[in-house]
Order: structure tokens, then sequence, then C-alpha cells
């Protein structure tokens, strides 16, 4: 499969052969994706996605953790819990269909905007406001089923500890700042690297979902643009380049971050 993004290639042709059917590129493909004037749009939109994902969507399941943690009465704490599961297993098509219909220019959204004089807009169809929908989506899909991780840790960490802050007059916030918080560094570090290892990964499948052609210009990423280009338009070695492409740069990153973790925290993946 690797290979095809050095070839030009159709299918039912061989991917290695001796009699001339195969027919080598070399790079071309994927200086034409660097030198394609969709490029700067495609790679800054997969960027800004992903680093807002990153910047509002990476503490989210860790407070949220913190939070339940503080919750004293178990019923309530359980529900809270099973009731953040909850958007996890919703099929994305069914929580886009439902996104779309909210940020409509007469969906929910614009219905609770207007109670405090804000004039309707469709924010299903405004470039400008495609990031934000997008990241808030994934957020809420996800924030609940992330701080399971978390949630495990916290229950892993000795009662004693506790015990001993409080009798030293420690407050509550003080226990969750030098006890809970600490015990978590190293899953919130193996957390980092792995999402700072996928910034050039954005949800796709997401975003085919959600966009259309009025929001290409905010929506449109590598994931897409390999989707549209590549496969619907029967451009397979090209697509494979840009998807290789990636691919490269997130192994890269992920290295890097583990490299720094590693000489600043003493905790790497290898």
């Amino acid at each position: 499969g690797i290979l095809i993004a050095f070839q030009n290639y159709l299918p039912g042709r061989p991917f290695l052969s001796f009699d001339g059917s195969t027919q080598w590129v070399g790079l071309k493909h994927f200086i034409d994706f660097v030198q394609s004037p969709m490029f700067f749009r495609i790679f800054g939109n997969t960027i800004r996605l992903t680093f807002m994902g990153f910047i509002f969507g990476f503490p989210i399941p860790i407070m949220f953790a913190l939070l339940v943690n503080e919750l004293r009465d178990n019923k309530f704490k359980k529900f809270v819990q099973t009731a953040s599961y909850m958007p996890h297993f919703i099929s994305a098509v069914v929580v886009a269909g439902m996104v779309l219909t909210f940020v409509n220019v007469d969906g929910l959204i614009n219905q609770i905007f207007a109670l405090f004089g804000i004039k309707p807009q469709p924010y299903n169809v405004r470039p400008d406001s495609f990031p934000w929908v997008y990241t808030i989506t994934n957020i809420w899909k996800s924030f609940g089923w992330s701080s399971i991780l978390y949630l495990s840790t916290i229950s892993s960490i000795d009662p004693g500890l506790y015990e001993a802050a409080k009798i030293d007059g420690a407050t509550r916030f003080q226990r969750m700042l030098y006890i809970t918080l600490p015990s978590m560094t190293s899953l919130i570090m193996i957390q980092l690297i792995f999402t700072i290892g996928s910034l050039i990964s954005s949800d796709s499948g997401m975003i085919l979902l959600l966009y259309n052609p009025a929001t290409y210009k905010t929506a449109d990423v590598i994931g897409t643009y390999v989707y549209r280009d590549g496969l619907m338009g029967g451009r397979f070695s090209y697509g494979t380049a840009v998807n290789i492409f990636s691919s490269v740069i997130n192994v890269t990153l992920l290295a890097i971050a583990n490299r720094i973790s590693t000489k600043v925290a003493d905790f790497g993946l290898w």
C-alpha cells in the first residue's frame, strides 16, 4: 500500500512487476501536494482544528475527573459518570445530525441566543463558526469517555495519603493539588505525548459529516482532501502520498514530544 505513493497506480495493476507495467514516479506526488494551491489551506485548517481540540479538549477530561472525585454522594456521582459516557456511544452520524439541527438558523442554539437579543445566524454554513462547532462537538462526545483512565488512576491512590494530609490541616483543594494531581502525572504525560503525536490527524469522519461546500474554507483538512480528491477522484497514488506525508509529521512530533517528556519529566514511552 505504501509503494503506490511512488507510482502512477491504477486498480488492477500489480504493485511490483518486472515487465514495465508498474510506473514509478519517485517523489512526484509528494512534490505536487506541497506545491498545490490547496496545500496551505488544508494544512493550516488541519493545524487549527487539532490545535483547538488540544488546547480546549485535552485538559477537560482531567478537570472533570478531579471534580467527579470530589463528589461525596455516590448515587449522584455514578449518574454524572454515566451521563458523561453516553455521548461516546452515540453514532457520529446521529451526533452530526443533531449538531447541524441545533446550529441551524432556526435551531435550538439560535433560539437560546434570541432570548438574550442575539440575532439568529446560520452557523452551519458560516466558515468562521465551523472550527468552534467541530471542536465543541468533539469535546462533548469524548470528554466523559476520556476521563475513565484518569478516574481509574485516582481510585488507585492510597487513601492513607488523604487521611494524613487531612490530619495535617490540608483543605480539599490542597489534597487535590498535592496528592491527586501528582499521582496522575505519568498518565497525563502519556496522553499528552499521544495527543501531540496526532496533531496532523483531525477527526476527518466527523468533519465529513459536519462540513459543506460553504465551509470548505475553514473545514477542509488533509483527511477530507484525501477522501474527496484521492479516493473519490480516483487519484489513489496521490492520496496515499498525502497520507504518508501527514503520518511522517505525526511520527516526528511523537518522537520529539517523547524526547522532551523524558528530559523534563523523566518519563517517556521508551
